[in-house]
């Protein structure tokens, strides 16, 4: 059963795979002093990650998988089905939901237009959409580092995950309509003074990209980045209710212990659109982010920028769309996770941008899945030097857990699950 406590929406929250119940933090400006290469990575420990998805299979996920990008080499890993009507394996071919993983390609457009002079990341969101905000503190910075204060109106919306998603998987809402949804609620904190995860922040930037760009969403990211990249997998189909092709189907586990789920796989996200509703594979998050990190995607002052941090616990900080992770190992990897109906998706690549993994779990509002799914990271990145902390029932072995057995996702970021 996924037990779940709302909290007061003036209480910062975490993001997903904070998976710490941490306070928030002022930001910290500094820039990213760790060391961390491919070079010195160890060989990723295959018989680790495929236990992993063994697990995740085990507690409650249909499927999952995951694929290594390593300067040519490619590993993948397999476990579960796709679809659990037709029991069909699930592939590393499928397509899927990528959740909050679509804030990183929202972020890369912004940063686009920085390196084009067409925005300043210090500047008023009021100055290039007067009147949207209550408040002309709010910056573009602000937005994109989750620190504007902006209550995330997915905490409403979700607050019962089955119904709620029923309420909204047909429905097409405009992005002023989302703000709107947010502005009912009073902010978490003042601008600039706390990291508080919300979907809002990144509503905004869908409407700043379109404003600055004078095109769609859809558009920006297939001109600036799908296109260049050659991302031949990676769709951004709002607000059509289909994934395009072979796809995974996604599963949204009910609060309910021994409720069916229910297959959430067809729906328009139209609730989360530039903060969370594109498609893609593991191939292509692999070579998104493999891109980013090595700079092909912005200049180099603009990555420098997206990795200025701000705290959010022990093990993971935010830059701006762009998480980074420390692994048991010492080892800091950098991408995004990711949550919508049916499925959890991380993506991460190493400091360099040589080893990249990106994993999948066709499932969600199960927490105990989205903790596990952090030894996906582990296995990649750390080799069989990942920390044991505790043996594990379902995999014989030392296993790496995260801090606390609770998790918080990036859809209603301040309901906890455990």
């Amino acid at each position: 059963m996924v037990s779940r406590t709302l909290r007061r929406a003036t209480v910062s929250t975490a993001a997903l795979l904070t998976l710490t119940s941490a306070p928030a933090h002022a930001a910290t400006h500094g820039p990213d002093t760790t060391h961390s290469t491919a070079l010195a990575l160890p060989a990723p420990d295959m018989a680790g990650l495929r236990a992993v998805l063994r697990a995740l299979t085990a507690q409650g996920a249909p499927g999952a998988i995951a694929r290594i990008d390593d300067r040519g080499t490619v590993r993948t890993a397999a476990a579960g089905v796709a679809d659990r009507a037709t029991r069909r394996s699930i592939g590393d071919a499928d397509r899927f939901r990528i959740g909050s993983v679509t804030k990183s390609f929202s972020a890369v457009v912004l940063l686009q237009l920085v390196d084009a002079h067409k925005l300043d990341l210090d500047a008023s969101v009021d100055h290039y959409l007067p009147g949207l905000l209550p408040d002309r503190r709010i910056t573009v910075r602000h937005l994109l580092s989750h620190r504007s204060g902006l209550y995330d109106y997915t905490n409403s919306l979700f607050a019962d995950s089955v119904s709620g998603f029923e309420a909204v998987r047909d429905k097409v809402f405009t992005y002023r309509q989302l703000v709107r949804l947010s502005l009912k609620h009073p902010r978490t904190n003042a601008p600039g003074a706390a990291y508080a995860y919300s979907n809002t922040n990144f509503v905004v930037a869908g409407l700043l990209i379109e404003k600055l760009t004078g095109h769609s969403v859809g558009t920006a990211y297939r001109e600036r980045i799908i296109k260049p990249l050659k991302l031949r997998d990676t769709f951004y189909v709002h607000p059509d209710t289909r994934i395009p092709g072979r796809h995974a189907h996604g599963y949204l586990t009910q609060d309910r212990r021994g409720a069916k789920p229910v297959d959430a796989t067809d729906q328009t996200v139209s609730w989360a659109q530039s903060a969370g509703a594109l498609i893609s594979t593991t191939h292509d998050l692999n070579t998104f982010f493999s891109a980013l990190l090595s700079g092909r995607l912005t200049s180099r002052a603009a990555l420098a920028q997206m990795q200025r941090w701000t705290p959010v616990n022990s093990t993971t900080r935010y830059g701006l769309g762009l998480r980074r992770r420390d692994l048991s190992c010492g080892v800091s990897v950098y991408g995004h996770t990711g949550a919508v109906q049916g499925f959890y998706t991380y993506s991460f690549t190493s400091k360099d941008g040589r080893r990249s993994l990106t994993a999948l779990a066709n499932t969600s509002n199960n927490g105990t899945v989205l903790n596990t799914m952090a030894g996906t990271l582990e296995s990649a990145f750390c080799g069989k030097r990942t920390r044991a902390i505790q043996r594990s029932p379902l995999t014989g072995r030392g296993s790496y857990v995260t801090e606390r057995r609770v998790a918080y996702e990036d859809i209603a970021p301040g309901i906890a699950r455990d």
